[in-house]
């Protein structure tokens, strides 16, 4: 569902995608890269690709370069199929942050600060608040602090596993269902793709 004349433009000339052009220059073996060029690598790269959509996830920007049906303008017989796209769209841009890896995600990273923070805070309550004869009552919170870490981190996991099998699903579902209209001739998907984010910046 990405725009890719979107994609080209962004990771040429946006700073957040810089990594990727990096990427990009590396393997094309010069700086200045021409948009041909980007399509050529993204074509036999399919990494170059998933560090474009993996950055998007990571700033909450989506890669869903698609706007909904606007399903005043169809005929009574296809409204109901395109407001099943539209709903595939919006639970799509709401769970796409699970499709992260879980071990990147920012989940991860916050019970990993969380708990460094909570191994900080019992060194300090045990040596500079003197605390030496409760240290035995504190290292047993921090140790019941790691297992509460360790079960919401699977928890999360889970969660993580789930969402993400659930949106690969609807993607699926839903590419087929706009190809299906389009061919139907109900829709042009090129009238669908949101050129430019505004949440750049």
């Amino acid at each position: 569902m990405l725009n890719k004349e979107r994609m080209i433009n962004e990771i040429l000339h946006i700073g957040l995608y810089d990594l990727v052009l990096q990427d990009v220059q590396q393997i094309v073996g010069k700086e200045q890269v021409s948009k041909e060029e980007l399509e050529e690598v993204l074509k036999n790269n399919p990494q170059i690709l998933r560090d474009y959509m993996q950055t998007n996830v990571e700033y909450n920007l989506s890669n869903i370069h698609l706007k909904n049906i606007d399903t005043s303008t169809l005929d009574a017989s296809v409204k109901d199929r395109a407001e099943k796209i539209n709903k595939n769209l919006d639970t799509m841009r709401e769970i796409e942050k699970y499709t992260l890896d879980f071990e990147q995600s920012s989940t991860l990273v916050l019970i990993f600060s969380l708990e460094f923070f909570i191994l900080f805070s019992v060194q300090y309550f045990i040596v500079l608040l003197d605390l030496a004869k409760w240290q035995w009552w504190i290292y047993a919170f921090f140790s019941l602090s790691i297992v509460g870490a360790w079960w919401y981190a699977k928890k999360e996991e889970k969660k993580y596993k789930i969402n993400s099998a659930k949106y690969h699903k609807l993607y699926d579902e839903t590419i087929k269902e706009i190809e299906a209209l389009e061919k139907e001739g109900h829709i042009k998907k090129k009238e669908l793709y949101i050129e430019e984010s505004d949440e750049h910046i």
